[in-house]
């Protein structure tokens, strides 16, 4: 094959400082007691800002539903607003829930996308839900409320000849065409960028991980909610890899739950919040993130703080120091190629500092976005 192709050729021209691998953000658009969904959205607008600012290499948002204390059920829908206030960070989905949209309205929305932030869009796909059961058959309404999981290859096929515009003669859909998309540059006085969204497998488990490989595309693991699987699904992955026309050589990231502040004790009082918050999720009782003092407050069952600890073993936090050290040992363990880094806490400011502490610890430049 020719030159090397990876995730971004690579991660080409990142500004790393001291960083092994690229560092980037996932969002969660948290809303905390007491806040607005219209603050979280700023506060997503507010951690893109810094990321670009301090090197992060990506700003992905995820995608769920019918819980209160998330505010990312609309993942174009914020890219497109994320797009509007910063100028190079790459932005995409992590991910869109493939089994609850039709194939051709992702392949518009991220068309919509690419022209509005050209070479800068990811198209980060998983199959679970993002939500529960009947939230899921609700989302899936009509004709497809019986797709699921299991028609993910086969929507996936067809995802991807959309946005390359390249059904064979004789399918049903030869003559429907995804737009922006590249139909456009075979119109007459046609011009079209030959670039797309590169698509991106995720997973928390193994099979998006095999099928990943095999379509020798980039793979993200939810490490921050299925660490025990995480070492087994990378292997599955770079053993499944077959080299491809988007990548010649496995790329796999992790999604990794990392919170820093001045103090280990305050780094713990703040993702406290987002332990409380899962449990009461795992528990039936969805709401917003408690605030530090509710969630200290709270009086734990024996089997719930069982439960918190554990969860708590598996978020990087304490000092920046900490956190770096903490962020090194999981990429030496599995062997990531990137590390993308959710902060989930009550507190605005807090998210946003944590960010920047981190970036700190690895010598992260910390340079203002340069007008186009």
């Amino acid at each position: 094959m020719a030159a090397p192709r990876t995730a971004d050729d690579r991660i080409r021209g990142t500004a790393r400082g001291e960083a092994p691998v690229p560092l980037s953000v996932l969002d969660l658009v948290t809303v905390g007691s007491g806040r607005t969904a219209t603050q979280a959205l700023r506060t997503s607008v507010d951690i893109a800002r810094l990321a670009e600012r301090r090197g992060y290499h990506r700003h992905w948002v995820a995608e769920h539903h019918s819980m209160p204390g998330v505010a990312s059920s609309s993942p174009a829908v914020i890219l497109a607003h994320l797009a509007a206030h910063t100028e190079r960070i790459r932005l995409g989905s992590g991910g869109v829930m493939l089994p609850n949209h039709a194939p051709l309205v992702v392949a518009e929305q991220f068309g919509t996308l690419e022209a509005l932030a050209p070479g800068r869009v990811d198209l980060g796909l998983g199959r679970a839900p993002g939500t529960d059961g009947a939230t899921a058959a609700a989302l899936r309404g009509g004709e497809r409320s019986g797709e699921g999981a299991d028609d993910f290859p086969q929507q996936l096929a067809e995802l991807t000849a959309f946005l390359d515009d390249d059904f064979p003669d004789g399918h049903p859909y030869a003559r429907i065409h995804a737009v922006p998309g590249p139909v456009q540059a075979t119109a007459a006085g046609g011009v079209q960028s030959p670039a797309r969204p590169p698509i991106w497998l995720l997973g928390s488990s193994g099979f998006s991980a095999r099928l990943a490989g095999m379509l020798g595309l980039p793979f993200a693991f939810a490490h921050h909610f299925s660490a025990r699987h995480t070492i087994p699904a990378l292997d599955l992955y770079r053993d499944s890899f077959r080299p491809s026309e988007a990548l010649d050589a496995p790329y796999a990231l992790i999604g990794v739950a990392a919170f820093a502040s001045d103090t280990a004790g305050e780094a713990r009082r703040q993702v406290l919040t987002g332990a409380l918050s899962m449990l009461r999720l795992r528990t039936g009782r969805p709401g917003l993130i408690p605030t530090p003092q509710e969630a200290e407050a709270y009086a734990f069952s024996a089997l719930e703080r069982e439960f918190v600890d554990g969860w708590l073993a598996d978020v990087v936090h304490g000092t920046p120091d900490e956190v770096r050290a903490g962020l090194d040992d999981l990429r030496k363990r599995t062997g990531a190629d990137e590390l993308m880094i959710t902060s989930n806490a009550h507190g605005a400011d807090a998210r946003v500092r944590s960010y920047g502490l981190i970036a700190d610890a690895y010598g992260l430049p910390d340079s203002a976005a340069t007008p186009n």
